[in-house]
């Protein structure tokens, strides 16, 4: 016996049971892991059931095998099915090195290859659309094309202070008298970027309607107050369904300057 339980009666809700209970704890999980972790290995014994495996002494690899080949039937993305891998040799790896299996029938499972996804990037007649579905707002604007023309991550834009952009007086369209913004980046790596005609402009036209506040940060909401990532990736989100824009998100606004 181990734990109470023997290899011969153990069952597959039993040790799904002892894994959320014993092994994720142990490892310090997220709530959110634990729930994936959990939903993973509960599928698992889902497809077991049905072909008549209802203990993990009879699981062998080729069942294993199976299952992953039918998430692969089902169009699940690489990423969903290599975490299900990791729930499942998680799973038979605690079962094997705590006894209650005699040898782990995961050790030899194979976890998909990462998929390597061409980026998303608005077209020309999608980045027009997009201009035009949010020029109405003086904010949303300025805050799409900085995007769309510094190709800076969503955390680096609300980061951004008044402080931290230079606007030339007098902006013009033949690219002298380029403005400059101080980005604060990941491993407090700054770095300085021009600002292009069109980021100016969008800027200029912000500023000159920015509700007065003793915040300095550069885009704040109507109460005053600065606007967050989530309020960021929910305008753009509007913005992009307004214009027909579909399969994009503010990552696309990066992946669209890169390109």
């Amino acid at each position: 016996l181990v734990g109470g339980q023997s290899q011969e009666d153990l069952t597959f809700e039993k040790a799904i049971d002892l894994f959320e209970t014993i092994y994720m704890p142990s490892r310090n999980f997220t709530p959110q892991s634990r729930v994936a972790y959990k939903l993973d290995v509960k599928q698992l014994g889902n497809f077991l059931r049905e072909r008549g495996v209802t203990k993990p002494k009879q699981v062998g690899l080729a069942q294993l095998q199976a299952f992953l080949a039918q998430l692969d039937e089902k169009q699940l993305t690489g990423v969903t099915r290599r975490r299900k891998t990791a729930s499942i040799k998680a799973l038979f790896n605690f079962l094997a090195t705590s006894g209650f299996l005699p040898n782990n029938p995961a050790k030899e499972l194979i976890p998909p290859e990462r998929e390597n996804k061409e980026p998303r990037f608005l077209t020309t007649q999608e980045y027009q659309a997009l201009l035009r579905a949010c020029a109405h707002e003086t904010r949303d604007a300025a805050i799409i094309e900085l995007l769309l023309q510094t190709g800076i991550r969503l955390s680096e834009a609300v980061r951004l202070t008044i402080h931290d952009i230079e606007i030339p007086r007098n902006v013009r369209a033949d690219g002298e008298h380029m403005g400059s913004i101080a980005i604060k980046g990941k491993g407090r790596k700054n770095r300085t970027l021009p600002l292009n005609y069109k980021a100016c402009k969008a800027l200029k036209a912000w500023l000159k309607v920015r509700p007065t506040t003793t915040d300095p940060a550069l885009f704040v909401t109507k109460f005053r107050e600065p606007i967050g990532a989530r309020a960021i990736q929910r305008l753009v989100a509007k913005y992009l369904k307004a214009a027909g824009i579909r399969q994009a998100s503010v990552h696309t606004l990066r992946h669209s300057f890169a390109t």
